[in-house]
């Protein structure tokens, strides 16, 4: 009831809600089930993926964030709403102040959006700021030091990836492949080579289980169910670990790209801190089992995972709320 500052961590695939000095209060899908009729917000969150790919034909399960940028206003907006709400309760005795991440490639106009959507959601100010740098800081990276540190934010619709000093992105890219996108190739790929059709949940469920980014020698085993392309019957597949390295090697060549191309865009004297230090690896897809090796290998640079790499961005944002004066004049835009 009391509660005046909010952090959202607007993700593709999760939004998570960070009060200061109560931590993640809320973790939850950003899906939102719609009527098709009328277009009223029929569940949101954890209700609204489980009826994802299970859907009857007048009701749509949607994810309104595409690529870590808003591409449909008014559900965002619902959704921005509903985890509000639930964050810090519908009886609210003062208008919080929201901050809420945005990809570091972002444009004016899809900034605008986000601030707007939150102002509408019930918001006294609204404030966004780099995913990269909420990440960096909720990994408890020193960014306001004249040292460079790299940070990897690999989510669900976007990778991130800066170089950071003086509480600055030195150098950054940004490219929308990520955990959605690796997703999508083992669903085809499975298609290719297995004649099998999978869903989007268990296409994740085999990439955490036994998905590796690089092949190893002691492969891992996994049964999954889908619908037969050809005769349209249900049917089992057994899938190897190795395969699914194949499968995802494209999205993440385009990850390890990004990364070198940030890499050679960075200063002599910070790339010699970043080498001495290693970059940093956040975000859901940094779980993905030897990531940071496919990264030492291919750039030379020790990777290292972060701590609750998921919730890297969630606490940045609380951190910066806690420190808004430290912080609003130099990374942030207010409405």
């Amino acid at each position: 009831m009391f509660i005046r500052k909010i952090g959202i961590d607007l993700g593709t695939t999760n939004t998570l809600v960070f009060i200061p000095k109560k931590g993640v209060v809320v973790n939850e899908p950003s899906v939102v089930a719609v009527s098709v009729a009328d277009r009223t917000i029929m569940a949101v969150g954890v209700e609204a993926k489980k009826m994802l790919g299970r859907t009857p034909d007048t009701i749509m399960a949607l994810r309104p964030l595409k690529d870590g940028v808003i591409a449909d206003y008014k559900i965002t907006e619902a959704m921005i709403e509903y985890f509000v709400n639930k964050g810090c309760g519908r009886m609210r005795l003062f208008k919080p102040e929201i901050m809420i991440s945005v990809p570091a490639g972002v444009t004016s106009t899809e900034r605008r959006a986000v601030v707007d959507a939150a102002v509408q959601a019930g918001a006294k100010a609204a404030y966004v700021i780099k995913e990269p740098v909420l990440a960096a800081i909720g990994a408890n990276i020193p960014i306001n030091e004249a040292s460079g540190n790299m940070i990897v934010n690999i989510g669900g619709g976007t990778a991130e990836i800066a170089v950071i000093s003086l509480g600055g992105i030195v150098a950054w890219s940004s490219v929308r492949v990520a955990g959605n996108k690796i997703d999508q190739a083992i669903i085809d790929y499975i298609r290719r080579t297995q004649n099998l059709e999978l869903g989007e949940r268990t296409a994740e469920e085999i990439k955490i289980n036994i998905g590796s980014a690089i092949p190893v020698s002691e492969e891992e085993e996994m049964e999954v169910r889908g619908r037969d392309t050809i005769t349209g019957l249900p049917r089992v597949a057994k899938i190897k670990t190795n395969q699914i390295t194949e499968a995802i090697s494209d999205q993440l060549k385009e990850i390890v790209n990004a990364v070198k191309m940030v890499l050679q865009d960075t200063p002599p004297e910070l790339a010699a801190d970043i080498m001495n230090k290693g970059m940093v690896l956040s975000g859901g897809g940094s779980l993905l089992k030897n990531i940071d090796e496919l990264l030492f290998k291919t750039t030379g640079v020790p990777a290292i995972r972060a701590k609750d790499p998921l919730l890297c961005v969630a606490k940045g944002t609380g951190i910066v709320l806690e420190n808004l004066d430290v912080y609003k004049k130099s990374i942030m835009s207010k409405k």
